[in-house]
C-alpha cells in the first residue's frame, strides 16, 4: 500500500554540493528501484542546528516527499544509517495527517452552511462576500489542530 512519507536528513557540513547532489541521486534511485515516486526534492541549504550534534554546529537540510511503501521507507532508513555524510534523518508519514485535515475542513464546511441556511442565507457564499481580508472557509486552517471542537 502506498502511502506519503516527509524524509528530512541533514548533512556533514564538510560534504560539498557535489557530495550533496550524489547523495539526493542515490535516495531517488533507491525509491525507484523499490516502486516508489519522489514527489519533491528540496534542498533547504546550509542552517544552523538547534543544538550541536557531535562536533557539528551547522548542517545542510534536505526534504524529500516520498510516495511508497513502508518496505522502501525501511530501505532509506537502513541506507541513511550508514551513509557517514548523514547526521541525523527523520521520515514522517503525512497522509494521515491530511486526512484529519480534510475531514475537519469537510466537517467545519457543513457547520457552515447549516447555520447559513438557518439564517435564511444562501447555503455558499457568494464571491467577494464577507468582510474585508477574511479567509474563505475552504481555506481556513487556524482550526485544523481540533481547536475547533470546542464550540
Amino acid at each position: 500500500m502506498n502511502r506519503k512519507y516527509e524524509l528530512v536528513y541533514v548533512v556533514s557540513p564538510d560534504a560539498t554540493e557535489a557530495q550533496v547532489t550524489e547523495l539526493a541521486t542515490q535516495v531517488e534511485g533507491i525509491v525507484q528501484r523499490m516502486g516508489g515516486t519522489l514527489e519533491k526534492t528540496e534542498n533547504w541549504g546550509r542552517r544552523k542546528l538547534a543544538y550541536e550534534i557531535g562536533r557539528h554546529k551547522e548542517a545542510t537540510y534536505i526534504l524529500d516527499v516520498i510516495n511508497g511503501s513502508g518496505e522502501l521507507m525501511k530501505e532509506i532508513d537502513r541506507r541513511l544509517k550508514v551513509f557517514d555524510l548523514v547526521i541525523r534523518h527523520l521520515v514522517v508519514r503525512v497522509d494521515e495527517h491530511e486526512s484529519v485535515i480534510d475531514r475537519q475542513r469537510a466537517k467545519r464546511t457543513e457547520t457552515s452552511r447549516r447555520r447559513r441556511v438557518a439564517r435564511g442565507l444562501p447555503a455558499d457564499r457568494a464571491p467577494g462576500e464577507g468582510q474585508r481580508g477574511e479567509p474563505d472557509d475552504d481555506r481556513d486552517d487556524r482550526f485544523d489542530m481540533g481547536l475547533e471542537e470546542g464550540r
